[in-house]
């Protein structure tokens, strides 16, 4: 909301229930047709930065910028941890649960990541079974990112420095891939930075984002005038018709070759002054840039479970309630023979 309130149009997308990467980049590509969103820029953390990334090189046209946080390059890692994944659709709900959090760092915690932590864990459990087999079969599914056709002066690495799910190996491939891209590394985060550190996580996307050529504009934004004030309700009210209809792209078809040469040119790549951008707190979502942010947060949280585990625990699952139905049949039947003698 911090960003929406400085005049940014930030749209926070849950990774909707498909079953391999090709229906996500047809379902997120309908998203933004529904939106009448044509050029995006993508934050995506962990299984989020994985996606935005296939999507950027199956739609390229559509994405000009990438901030990746605590991701990978390839899930092939992911789908030798899960040899169990060809029966993922039918695992319980409280097994697909467990092998997602349980893979949370043990141990004290900051208390802002401990509280990030609180809250994800309480997300995960109002997400329905088949939700969560959806995106364990995302991560479990075999695929890798290709050649992209954006800049890597256009992409900006975002990693924490201690403990994350994903591995310092995959980070170390993906710094590798894209070695021209501009490292923004934070001390602490945890598995969930834009949570635990939301101004740190502002701060750099701000950044990213001027370098890039995006603008922020806070006049656009309902509820505050153009001299910054917060401006009178009434008339707030007097504009909320006009406000309430976001600014249209710059249009056209999005396979057009005209709209991709009108990519603003980067700026300059020498670091801005945290100092120029003062944060504030925000009480409201619109925005009126004609891009938009689209963020992907979905930290991959895994943890080794066998085969036989998982076998013998669905034949618990299945097995205790036929056992349970026998010995009611069987003394309903014991009660009613000893009735009749």
């Amino acid at each position: 909301m911090a960003l929406s309130m400085k005049g940014y149009r930030v749209i926070s997308v849950d990774i909707p229930r498909v079953w391999n990467h090709h229906e996500w980049i047809q379902a997120f590509e309908k998203f933004l047709d529904a939106i009448d969103v044509h050029h995006i820029h993508l934050y995506g953390t962990s299984l989020g930065g994985f996606l935005a990334q296939l999507f950027a090189q199956h739609r390229p046209r559509r994405v000009r910028s990438l901030v990746l946080s605590n991701t990978f390059l390839d899930t092939h890692s992911f789908a030798a941890a899960m040899p169990w994944a060809p029966i993922v659709s039918w695992t319980p709900s409280f097994l697909l649960k467990r092998y997602v959090l349980t893979g949370i760092h043990d141990g004290p915690h900051e208390p802002f990541i401990a509280d990030s932590v609180d809250f994800v864990v309480c997300q995960v459990e109002t997400l329905s079974r088949e939700d969560l087999a959806s995106r364990l079969t995302l991560t479990a599914d075999a695929a890798s990112v290709g050649n992209l056709l954006l800049s890597d002066s256009h992409i900006t690495i975002m990693d924490t420095n201690d403990y994350c799910a994903t591995s310092q190996q995959l980070k170390d491939q993906l710094s590798e891939r894209y070695s021209g891209a501009r490292q923004a590394y934070m001390k602490t985060g945890g598995e969930f930075p834009f949570l635990s550190r939301p101004d740190e996580v502002n701060l750099h996307l701000q950044l990213h984002l001027r370098r890039v050529g995006v603008e922020a504009r806070p006049d656009l934004v309902r509820g505050i005038s153009r001299d910054g004030s917060g401006g009178d309700p009434s008339e707030s009210n007097d504009r909320k018709e006009d406000s309430d209809n976001p600014p249209q792209d710059d249009g056209g078809n999005f396979e057009s070759p005209s709209t991709e040469s009108q990519l603003p040119a980067p700026e300059s790549s020498e670091p801005h002054s945290l100092n120029e951008l003062p944060l504030s707190t925000a009480k409201c979502c619109f925005a009126g840039q004609g891009d938009a942010v689209i963020l992907l947060p979905f930290p991959l949280l895994r943890e080794q479970i066998t085969v036989s585990e998982i076998l013998l625990q669905l034949t618990l699952v299945t097995l205790v309630p036929l056992l349970v139905g026998w010995l009611y049949i069987t003394s309903k039947h014991c009660w009613k023979s000893k009735q009749l003698m």
